[in-house]
């Protein structure tokens, strides 16, 4: 009874106090693992839940938790196995108590067993008189995925080889650790443990010789001091050593070894360096024995400038088509041949005839420049820099007249899609010294991008680099000797990548009676898509017939005949090797043929002033004033009055006359010779409206048998006398031979004139409508060339034709 009674309290106090322990907050159970919170990864284990209360438990895992499936051995115990853990995770049991308790939780981690640390590499580090330790370094293995702790232990035999303290470096998770040791150690041996929550692990044991493995410390260099070909640099110790190491290099070369370096007390001198270079510098040093220090801290500086080694490579663009300029370019020295920095390029033109063309000076940053074109000239350029300039390089500019076999594409040519190979036939004939030079360029755009290689005599390819996709390009093979041109070879044509195409050219027209001239720009360069091959230009009717016409491609201008008058649809596409592109701007234009009455009216315009012409020619007055203009114009063409059939008869009814040309009297039937005053009268415009210049002879004898040895006058002069009658006869006084045709003397007035010679006179229409004959003169007395006297201005007065 009393046993049952001590169950009982026994119990009901259990109950209170879980109740008590539910009522301040406390977990509900207690969780726990048969592996322990550290595992393996790989391996099984369960994990147990006990309840400290009557409930329905349950297990979870994960993030966010999720149930597992659980074995119960009683209402109050759960347990749950877990295979090949791989990671960490975290468990949880809970259950509903009937007082608000919390849930309890396990983290296990996972991981492997430290591995033995390996490769231990020990260093005696000298650092100064004072400081000296060994420091190690070694490889811990694999990854444990734990927290590992690693101890350095170091053993120590002095000189008298008596046993040293054992050290024990700091716990790190690091793979190196330093120990500080006494100058009197000659030997030590070293060994390292990795430990972590699954266990440990220990390397082997390295024995050591510190003189073998002391290293000093990493010596400091100050700035250089430098040349054009060395360098001078201070070098800064901390112990006494015995070598020393320096190593330059140029930007972006391997680092070299001076071998010939000089070590002066804290200096050393470095010879061998390139003029204008930054060089790099770095030092380390060495005890007699043991192992290098550390290479010092990178230091730089610049060597000074030297004149350049080296000409330009020049080239030229051929002269345009007035041969005023040409263009010259020369390719930019490298840092190793320039030797400093160019701050300008010298061109000179040099005549082998005149001298010094022109001396100009270019910036540093052009590559070209346009200089006066000279036929054969010499063109040298120089590049200067602060300490010099570069040996002169030549180029002898030739005429594009001079006789160069053309040719239209190299022998081979080779393709790829960046590059393109370039093969030519040897110029057997060359001399050794002959060059070949090849440039290229896109097409149409030499003078803004050329470039070109120049080659020995034994090259007969070349690789044309750079190439850009969809672009054409053209150039030339130069064969030269002494800067003379021996041969050319042209290429045309070269692209890497092609296709069709993307427009059409803009198009421009004007029509011109039947016909139309079109005209049509460039497609953009970047358009064109490579090499382009022909035009074609669609014409299309109002009826929707198309005509197409090809045109090359280095043509921008094309004419249509023989068009009929309809309205016209117009547009041209362009075409490469790879097919033709889209359809261009178009236009639309309307042919409209003339019409036939201009024509008419100009044949209407003739007819009446034609009909005009010959109502004119009907008149009279109007024949003989036109006589009098054609007499004008035709000078040597004037009837001679002396030699008509009237002055012949005349002379044969009158008798003899005697002319001589003598001082002698005139033997006449009269007593007196009559004297004729000539008077001299300005030569007009018409010559044969001129008057006598000289006067005859003051006594003159005609015979009909002599005959003058020349005309006393001129053929273009006329000359009428008269003289008046004698009372008692009707011979005339005075007359000329019938072959002197400077004078015409006659006795007669008009009225004794006989009808053929009136007519003769009508003819001539030399008399003006109010001339003396129409005034009826008087013929009396003597007669002299004033009275008779003739003023041409009278011929053109009251002309109305």
């Amino acid at each position: 009874m009393m046993a049952t009674m001590s169950q009982t309290w026994t119990i009901f106090t259990a109950v209170i106090v879980m109740a008590v322990q539910c009522c301040r907050g406390e977990k509900c159970c207690h969780i726990w693992s048969s592996a322990g919170p550290v595992v393996q990864q790989g391996s099984n284990f369960t994990v147990n839940c006990n309840f400290t209360c009557k409930c329905k438990g349950s297990m979870r895992s994960g993030h966010p938790p999720r149930p597992q499936t659980h074995t119960e051995i009683n209402p109050a115990l759960i347990y749950l196995n877990v295979t090949n853990i791989t990671k960490k995770r975290t468990f949880s049991c809970e259950c509903n108590c009937p007082t608000s308790l919390n849930p309890c939780g396990l983290d296990i981690s996972t991981g492997y067993l430290p591995e033995p640390p390996k490769n231990i590499s020990c260093t005696y580090k000298v650092k100064d008189n004072e400081r000296e330790v060994v420091l190690c370094t070694w490889d811990r293995g694999r990854d444990t995925f734990l927290t590992n702790k690693v101890v350095l232990w170091l053993r120590t035999v002095s000189r008298n080889h008596t046993d040293g303290l054992v050290l024990n470096s700091k716990e790190t998770a690091l793979e190196s650790a330093s120990i500080p040791v006494s100058s009197s150690v000659q030997l030590i041996s070293v060994w390292v443990l990795a430990r972590n929550e699954l266990g440990s692990a220990v390397s082997i044991t390295m024995n050591y010789t510190l003189r073998d493995i002391a290293m000093p410390s990493t010596p400091v260099l100050g700035q250089p001091d430098c040349s054009s070909r060395e360098c001078i640099i201070k070098v800064q110790h901390s112990v006494r050593t015995q070598h020393l190491e320096i190593q330059y290099r140029a930007e972006a070369q391997t680092w070299a070894s001076s071998p010939d370096s000089v070590v002066q007390m804290s200096s050393v001198k470095v010879p061998s360096l390139e003029p204008y270079t930054l060089h790099h510098f770095r030092a380390r040093t060495k005890f007699s024995t043991g192992l290098w220090s550390k290479w010092s801290t990178n230091i730089s500086s610049w060597t000074q400038e030297e004149a350049p080694a080296k000409e330009l490579d020049v080239w030229y663009a051929e002269p345009a088509s007035d041969f005023k300029s040409l263009r010259v370019y020369w390719k930019e020295l490298n840092i190793s041949t320039a030797k400093g920095k160019i701050i300008v390029y010298q061109v000179r033109v040099y005549s082998p005839n005149s001298g010094p063309v022109s001396i100009t000076n270019v910036s540093a940053d052009t590559r070209n420049c346009s200089v006066p074109f000279c036929a054969n000239c010499e063109v040298t350029v120089w590049a200067c820099n602060s300490k010099g300039s570069s040996p002169p390089a030549k180029i002898t500019i030739h005429h594009t007249k001079v006789k160069v076999k053309q040719f239209q594409s190299p022998e081979d040519m080779h393709v790829t899609v960046d590059r393109v190979t370039i093969s030519w036939r040897k110029h057997d004939t060359a001399p050794r010294h002959a060059v070949y030079v090849v440039e290229w360029y896109p097409e149409g755009h030499k003078l803004e991008e050329l470039r070109w290689v120049k080659l020995g005599r034994n090259d007969n390819h070349t690789v044309v680099t750079g190439i850009k996709p969809f672009e054409c390009y053209e150039g030339a093979v130069y064969v030269l000797s002494n800067e003379s041109l021996l041969r050319r070879t042209t290429f045309t044509g070269v692209t890497s990548l092609e296709s069709a195409p993307v427009a059409g050219p803009s198009v421009q027209h004007k029509v011109e009676g039947n016909q139309v001239k079109v005209t049509w720009t460039e497609i953009p360069r970047g358009q064109r898509r490579g090499c382009l091959t022909n035009y074609i230009i669609y014409l299309e009717n109002d009826s929707g017939h198309k005509k197409p016409y090809i045109v090359p491609a280095s043509q921008r201008m094309h004419i249509i005949k023989g068009l009929s008058s309809v309205f016209y649809n117009l547009w041209i596409t362009a075409s490469t090797a790879q097919g033709e592109g889209p359809e261009g701007q178009k236009v639309k234009f309307l042919i409209q043929n003339e019409t036939p009455l201009s024509p008419l009216i100009m044949c209407a315009v003739a007819a009446t002033i034609l009909m005009f012409l010959v109502c004119l020619c009907h008149s009279l007055e109007v024949k003989q004033r036109f006589w009098v203009y054609f007499q004008c114009l035709m000078l040597d063409v004037v009837p001679d009055p002396a030699n008509s059939k009237w002055a012949r008869e005349y002379t044969q009814e009158k008798g003899k006359i005697s002319l001589q040309l003598s001082n002698s009297s005139v033997t006449a039937e009269e007593d007196e010779p009559i004297l004729v005053d000539v008077e001299e009268l300005p030569k007009q415009s018409i010559d044969i409206c001129a008057n006598v210049s000289s006067q005859l002879p003051r006594q003159t004898s005609l015979s009909p048998e002599t005959e003058p040895a020349a005309l006393l006058y001129p053929l273009t002069t006329y000359i009428k006398s008269f003289s008046h009658d004698s009372d008692n006869s009707d011979q005339p006084q005075t007359s000329l031979d019938t072959n002197t045709t400077g004078d015409y003397l006659s006795s007669h007035g008009p009225g004794d004139m006989d009808e053929e010679d009136q007519e003769f006179v009508d003819m001539l229409g030399f008399f003006p409508s109010h001339n003396f004959f129409m005034e009826h003169p008087e013929f009396g007395g003597k007669l002299t060339l004033n009275a008779v006297k003739i003023d041409c201005s009278d011929l053109f007065q009251n002309s109305e034709c």
